[in-house]
């Protein structure tokens, strides 16, 4: 939303059944990524819990009126989406033993990326919305935007960054149980182009992990947008669609092929 934070707060999970060294590397992790951030971490709570879990709390600033929200894109805007697609059946198939080590590690290298860099640039250009890419996926993310914004999205698959090999992993079924749950929910808001298959669907309904930021913005601006992601190291940014007026017959979202 264009904040910038300012400290957070350890919030965890954590069985009797693990080492307490395996907690430490997890909470060195949070404050290494934290100390990238330039916020502290100020204190936490744990629990115990039959599966290990861990986030952050965070506390942000930012001038009322400047938030840079999920209902405020505009027919006509660009949709530019800053990481690729894919972690969620990376993942998957990582637990299954299925995914090589280049596709893994470049999943990994992707989700320990800060979209901290991404969300300055954005904020100093001005864009009308924007959303972060996580458990929902890109369609399910789109979606809110849209249905906040009250407008449709039109999209072009072969427009959308995704991760080197996971179309091979599609072949072997490795999605999560969420990428499924998101497929079936979302199904009835989009209109799909015939020539995109089921596995395909389910891709761009990928739950991600620290997922990229997906940006709405004038025309005249996405240039400079991209053109600055690309300098700051972002290079994976590209334009995904269109934004256009909702009518009473159109579904929230259309994907061409």
């Amino acid at each position: 939303m264009g904040a910038i934070p300012i400290s957070a707060l350890n919030i965890v999970g954590f069985p009797n059944d693990l080492t307490e060294d395996i907690l430490v590397e997890i909470l060195r992790g949070g404050n290494d990524k934290a100390k990238e951030a330039g916020i502290v971490i100020s204190g936490g709570h744990t629990i115990k819990d039959k599966e290990p879990k861990y986030g952050l709390s965070v506390t942000g600033i930012i001038k009322p009126g400047e938030e840079i929200t999920n209902s405020n894109s505009k027919v006509k805007d660009d949709i530019i989406l800053t990481k690729p697609i894919g972690t969620g059946i990376i993942t998957a198939a990582h637990i299954n033993k299925t995914v090589s080590e280049s596709t893994l590690h470049s999943a990994i290298d992707s989700m320990k990326k800060l979209n901290k860099d991404a969300s300055l640039i954005m904020k100093d250009i001005g864009v009308n919305g924007c959303t972060d890419i996580t458990g929902f996926g890109l369609l399910g993310h789109l979606y809110n935007l849209c249905k906040s914004s009250n407008v449709t999205a039109n999209i072009d698959f072969k427009s959308v960054p995704f991760f080197d090999g996971v179309f091979d992993l599609l072949k072997k079924n490795d999605f999560p149980g969420g990428s499924k749950s998101n497929f079936d929910f979302l199904n009835d808001f989009v209109k799909w182009n015939n020539i995109i298959d089921n596995k395909n669907k389910l891709l761009l309904c990928d739950a991600q992990t620290s997922g990229g930021l997906l940006i709405t913005l004038p025309k005249s601006k996405s240039k400079d947008l991209i053109d600055r992601l690309n300098s700051s190291g972002i290079n994976n940014a590209a334009i995904i669609g269109e934004v256009s007026k909702l009518s009473n017959d159109s579904k929230y979202i259309s994907v061409e092929g």
